[in-house]
């Protein structure tokens, strides 16, 4: 037998590289980048794993190396993840970046419809977070194809095809053939975070680039501040991915 197959057979995979942060070991999630010219060091939205971007020359043992010396700034992201919860009965969320209710009532519709500062939810308590998880997309689709109409008008641009993503380490995107992709956990932030990032990728349609006149063309866009709406984002933005996680 092929020592290579030998081995594969008797002995046991190799476990994933860890770090230290903090009190817990989390597992590295390295990840090869073709056209990196640097590390670049991240924690997973969820707190539970550490992720670095390399170029293909790195080795791995200097990537995990690279975590360690930084484990003191890691441990300061984990402080900020907030704490996992299960939806339950009188749980509030965020929704369009206001506290609301969790108002369950086996009696009332399954669909759930906001009233005042209350999310009205009926149907079985069994599947009640899957239910709203649905109800709030359905609203991030209606929200977001409105901003979308709104700064593609402003831009003068024909309305490209609009898709909710789950991405974990993106708020939105926009494809070489004009479509756009937002992160439907921006419901749930305030509207002017939320219209910064649309507003964004519709600039893309204009100038597929970062380039200065890019950067131009979205103060143009956007009727906020992108400096604060940037920073809510990098304060808050975990937040967004709980507790649907």
């Amino acid at each position: 037998m092929i020592d290579w197959l030998r081995r594969a057979l008797v002995e046991p995979p190799a476990q994933p590289p860890q770090v230290q942060v903090g009190n817990r070991l989390l597992p590295v999630e390295l990840r090869r980048v073709r056209h990196a010219r640097r590390m670049t060091l991240r924690l997973a939205p969820d707190g539970r794993t550490v992720r670095i971007s390399l170029p293909p020359w790195v080795p791995a043992q200097e990537a995990l190396a690279f975590a360690r010396a930084r484990a003191e700034w890691l441990a300061e992201q984990a402080a900020r993840v907030p704490a996992p919860h299960t939806l339950a009965p009188g749980s509030t969320i965020s929704y369009r970046g206001r506290p609301v209710t969790v108002a369950w009532n086996s009696a009332a519709a399954r669909r759930p419809q906001q009233v005042d500062s209350r999310i009205v939810i009926g149907g079985p308590e069994a599947g009640l977070a899957t239910r709203l998880a649905r109800w709030l997309e359905a609203e991030a689709r209606r929200v977001l194809a409105q901003d979308l109409a709104d700064y593609c008008a402003r831009a003068a641009r024909p309305v490209p095809g609009l898709a909710l993503s789950r991405a974990r380490r993106r708020w939105g995107s926009c494809a070489a053939n004009g479509t756009i992709r937002i992160n439907w956990r921006l419901i749930m932030a305030p509207d002017a975070v939320r219209r910064s990032v649309v507003a964004h990728e519709v600039a893309h349609l204009v100038h597929f680039d970062h380039s200065p006149a890019f950067h131009a063309c979205l103060a143009t866009l956007f009727e906020g501040s992108i400096d604060e709406a940037n920073a809510w984002l990098k304060r808050h933005g975990r937040a967004l991915y709980h507790p649907f996680g």
